[in-house]
């Protein structure tokens, strides 16, 4: 009896151990942000917030630029997304559904591009931007976040494909559906657990990448939020409020886009099941 309870008991009191552990971090990002100065700087932590100030918010979104900032980070994040799954929609079905020469090779190079770190691209990068005057662009930054979390979305996107069985399609095709009209009424609703996973994965690659942005936009008013984040340093020291409520705000569309994804993820399931 005794080994039967601890057996039942130490998976949940893991997880809870677990999910303190990561839940935490955000608490105290958080709480950090609506406390006063004196609080943050205090030796003894103020573990719950009574004195909660929202002074740190404004001083976060006082910062000059910072809408710049805003557009900037969604627009090419949006985009780089959108396009790499219309790319990889198609590029995941070829690999999936259809047999040529070089397709094993194919799939070697695209897990071979996702394992490489992609810093190492960051000078050839900016020579091609600097030459082509594109510098202090929206455009480079767009194409190489697409292309950085093409391969993932690829190789993701094919399992979901694969996973599809053929004679749906086929039976569709059968039914008078062209190919194209069977993969948009079949397939494409099935896909939607894995449309929802690798545009998450995609969007939050694209939000939190800095290095680029730093080497090739040098103008503010064409950088993006994970330089803001950097903006908080005065010559007495690092602005610990600020930078957390810049932190809870940046934090804030992953975290609607998680919830809106989760839920949506559920119902493409549901909508993708095929009634006998």
């Amino acid at each position: 009896m005794k080994r039967s309870l601890f057996g039942r008991l130490w998976p949940n009191v893991t997880a809870v151990v677990l999910f303190i552990g990561l839940v935490f971090p955000v608490y105290w990002m958080f709480s950090t942000a609506l406390k006063p100065r004196n609080d943050i700087l205090s030796e003894n932590p103020v573990w719950f917030p009574t004195d909660i100030t929202f002074e740190n918010f404004k001083t976060a979104v006082d910062v000059d630029h910072f809408w710049s900032y805003v557009t900037n980070s969604l627009t090419v994040t949006v985009l780089a997304v959108v396009f790499s799954l219309v790319i990889a929609l198609a590029g995941s079905f070829a690999l999936a559904r259809m047999r040529f020469k070089g397709r094993r090779g194919f799939i070697v190079g695209f897990m071979l591009a996702q394992m490489a770190p992609w810093e190492v691209m960051v000078i050839a990068v900016y020579m091609i931007v600097r030459d082509t005057s594109m510098l202090n662009s929206l455009v480079p930054l767009t194409l190489f976040y697409m292309m950085m979390i093409l391969p993932f979305t690829i190789l993701t996107l094919r399992g979901f494909v694969a996973a599809v069985p053929k004679e749906l399609e086929e039976s569709a095709m059968v039914d008078g559906c062209t190919r194209p009209q069977a993969f948009r009424l079949i397939i494409l609703p099935l896909l939607a657990p894995g449309l929802m996973s690798t545009s998450l994965f995609g969007f939050i690659t694209a939000y939190n990448e800095f290095a680029l942005v730093l080497v090739l936009n040098k103008d503010a008013e064409a950088q993006t939020l994970p330089l803001w984040l950097s903006s908080f340093q005065t010559q007495f020291g690092d602005d610990w409020g600020a930078t957390m409520a810049a932190s809870s705000l940046f934090a804030i569309p992953i975290l609607i886009l998680f919830v809106y994804l989760q839920r949506k993820a559920v119902s493409g399931l549901t909508d993708g099941a095929v009634k006998g």
